[in-house]
């Protein structure tokens, strides 16, 4: 197949969030918004790729303000890197305060996924096309962040 730019799969999500999404204070759960960004960053994977994609890791998901009861959360995931099989996908996540008109970054997270066939057999992956300056950025980054998980694992 042949290689694909970061625009063509980005793929945009928006949640509300629910009382069932928070915790005692109103604040959105970490664990729902795990949720949301693994299946966004999937569907960008899957986009991407044509083929299902399993998570493979999680890097670190930092969280810089809490996202509150009423607010809409948008997620926007799109293609770090290909490697042989795995792809990166950065995603970063806005919180909305539609009453109070403001918007804020939230948080960001890094995700490796494996793209598989019908056997849940690891397959070459698409290559992508990194063509702004922000994407070139974050495929460079990418491949410092691939090779910090495998010294990692190496360690281990």
């Amino acid at each position: 197949m042949s290689p694909k730019k970061v625009s063509d799969s980005i793929m945009t999500m928006t949640e509300l969030v629910l009382p069932q999404h928070t915790n005692q204070l109103g604040n959105l759960l970490g664990g729902q918004l795990m949720h949301w960004i693994d299946i966004c960053a999937a569907l960008c994977a899957a986009k991407h790729s044509q083929h299902v994609c399993v998570t493979a890791s999680v890097d670190s998901i930092g969280f810089h303000h809490p996202i509150k009861l009423g607010h809409a959360v948008t997620l926007v995931a799109s293609v770090n890197r290909v490697f042989k099989t795995s792809l990166e996908i950065g995603v970063k996540v806005f919180a909305e305060s539609f009453k109070e008109g403001k918007r804020i970054h939230t948080n960001s997270a890094y995700l490796t996924f494996v793209s598989v066939d019908n056997d849940a057999k690891p397959v070459e992956a698409v290559k992508v096309i990194p063509e702004t300056d922000d994407e070139k950025k974050r495929f460079e980054k990418a491949l410092q962040r691939r090779e910090a998980r495998l010294a990692e694992k190496k360690s281990h």
